[in-house]
Parts: structure tokens; C-alpha cells; sequence
């Protein structure tokens, strides 16, 4: 019996969304069994060359996490979307682009600039920055190209399944390889997750008041969070609301409001963009002075709404076409 081929490859990321894999314990043996691996970099000594030699779509299934920011891993994003019959983008910076993604708020030159030349802690007398060729000895080396933005997978090429989160949890990993494998997917482009937001599920909810009324902002590291009650009646901005259930609610969890690692559900484009109404919605102000005061408390408000998904937020796309 021939065992269909599973790639599993990380581009631009942490390294945490391989660790989501080894974290099915067990089941990973029978997976082994069930699937002949042909690329796993993290985990076993494959070359890419290996992959360029397989006809295109002899790949069942590649399962790709990471964000896309230089040549090498567009280069191997389309290489396995070539080579592969489905691409599930694996993780939060696969799907959304990912906390790296806060990058785009920046300029490539500007970080450079910082990495080699401007942070306290740098020495770099000859001011040398990476170069994409250089001759050392009469040889040529070179470097991937680092792109002006990070993308999310779909960015470049595409996609047929989302599993988001940072990183998806273990049963979340079991269910989408067992779809694949068991060919009962859902359609494609869908999101193998659950279509509901997660204050759904939050055990927080049944706390939550009819109509929530914040007069402050408050931040999570300045007060003692009730581990009871919901964060928004509690003046803590949690975007539970705006996300996707299916992270198993490992922040609240913790006494952590969530952060939309599991992105917008189906139908929101941009869940940073859609929970700013839902907020101003319950700010309880009075006059203009009001509004600024609590508006003011509300810190880094881009680095809060998007923290894993600036580069599919709809004003980063509208700046990448202009």
C-alpha cells in the first residue's frame, strides 16, 4: 500500500507551531505510520532538492506554518504548493501573518538601520550590512533577499486550509490531519475551527453583564484581574468578541484576555477593524473630554487589535496597493 506524502516546513517563525506537531505525543507515531513524511526540516534531514526531483502534486498534504519576508521562503512556499495536491497554513503567521508581522510597521531600511547600526548594544565599526551576493576568497555567497513586508502564506501563494493560533492546539493538529488524511474536509478555504466567536465558549461569559459600561481602560499588568469575570466588564480590553474559538482558551485560562491569535471569524475580514465599533459601543462618556480621556488609556491600540494579523489587515493591504 502506497502512503500518501506529508510535508511539514516552517518559513519565517518561531519554531512553536513544530513543537504544536511533536505535542500530539503519541498519535505522532501513528501518523508516522499512516503517512510517509518526505520533508520535516525541524525534525529529520531532508533536502529541497529531494522535493524539486517529485512530480507536481505527488505531495498530499503539506502543512506549512511561518509568515513569508524573503526570497528563500517564497521560493519554497511555491516550490511545495507545486509539488502539493492541499497547503493547510499552519499557526497564526501563516494565516494572519503573524506577530512578526508588526514589522510592517516599520521600513526595511529603518531595521536595518537599528540591527546594524543604531542599536546601544551594536559593534559594527566598518558598517557592514547584509548584502544578497559577496565575494569572500573568490568565491560568491549569498543571503535570501529580505522583502519590504511580511506576508501571510496566502500573500503568496494559494491556500486551501487555515489552522490558526500561536500555536494551534494539539486537538486542533489531530483534527485537521485526521480531515486530510480521512478526506472530510470541508470546503476550500475554510477554517478548521470552530464558526463561532470564542467569548462563546469563555466560561467568563455567564458573568458578563447585559450592558457592559467601561468608564476606564485598564491594562492587564496594572490591576488584579478578577479570574472570574469577564474582562470588558472589568474595563480590560479582551478581543474574545472579534475572535475565533478554538484556541481551547489557554489565556484566559491563565488570567490573560485573548489577543486573536485564532483570527476573525468567517465573514469578518478584519477582526482588529471590527471589534473598534463593538468598543466604542460601551465606553460610557459623557462628553468629548470623556471620550478623549478613556480613548488615551486604550495604549498601542494597533499593536493591540493586530497583534498576529497586521499584515492581512485591511489598511495594510490598501498600503501594499498603493
Amino acid at each position: 500500500m502506497v502512503k500518501p506524502k506529508v510535508a511539514i516546513c516552517w518559513l519565517g517563525s518561531c519554531g512553536g507551531c513544530d513543537e504544536a506537531v511533536v505535542d500530539i505525543n503519541e498519535v505522532l507515531l501513528r501518523l508516522a505510520d499512516a503517512v510517509d513524511i518526505i520533508l520535516w526540516p525541524v525534525a529529520m534531514d531532508f533536502k529541497y532538492d529531494s522535493v524539486r526531483r517529485m512530480k507536481n502534486g505527488e505531495i498530499a498534504l503539506s502543512v506549512v506554518n511561518g509568515h513569508v519576508r524573503n526570497s528563500e521562503q517564497e521560493e519554497i512556499a511555491k516550490l511545495l504548493r507545486e509539488k502539493s495536491q492541499l497547503i493547510l497554513a499552519f499557526g497564526a503567521c501563516a494565516c494572519l501573518g503573524g506577530t512578526p508581522g508588526l514589522a510592517n510597521l516599520s521600513t526595511k531600511a529603518n531595521i536595518f538601520n537599528w540591527v546594524y547600526r543604531d542599536a546601544p548594544t551594536v559593534v559594527n565599526p566598518n558598517g557592514n550590512y547584509p548584502q544578497t551576493t559577496s565575494r569572500v576568497n573568490g568565491k560568491e555567497l549569498t543571503l535570501p533577499e529580505f522583502y519590504d513586508h511580511v506576508h501571510a502564506l496566502n500573500d503568496i501563494i494559494d491556500v486551501d486550509y487555515y489552522l490558526p493560533g500561536c500555536p494551534p492546539p494539539p486537538y486542533s493538529v489531530m483534527y485537521a490531519v485526521s480531515a486530510v488524511l480521512e478526506n472530510k474536509l470541508p470546503p476550500k478555504g475554510s477554517t478548521l475551527a470552530p464558526n463561532r466567536a470564542l467569548c462563546d465558549s469563555c466560561r467568563r461569559n455567564k458573568s458578563k453583564p447585559d450592558r457592559i459600561s467601561i468608564k476606564e481602560i485598564k491594562r492587564i499588568h496594572e490591576v488584579e484581574a478578577d479570574p472570574d469575570v469577564c474582562f470588558l466588564a472589568q474595563g480590560i480590553i479582551c478581543l474574545g468578541p472579534a475572535t475565533r474559538d478554538g484556541c481551547g482558551e489557554a489565556c484566559m485560562n491563565i488570567n490573560i484576555p485573548c489577543r486573536a491569535c485564532f483570527g476573525p471569524v468567517e465573514g469578518v475580514e478584519d477582526s482588529g477593524a471590527k471589534f473598534i465599533p463593538a468598543l466604542a459601543s460601551i465606553l460610557d462618556a459623557e462628553s468629548d473630554e470623556d471620550v478623549t480621556r478613556i480613548v488615551n488609556q486604550f495604549v498601542d491600540p494597533v499593536g493591540y487589535l493586530y497583534r498576529f494579523s497586521l499584515p492581512v489587515a485591511i489598511f495594510q493591504k490598501k498600503r501594499a496597493e498603493k
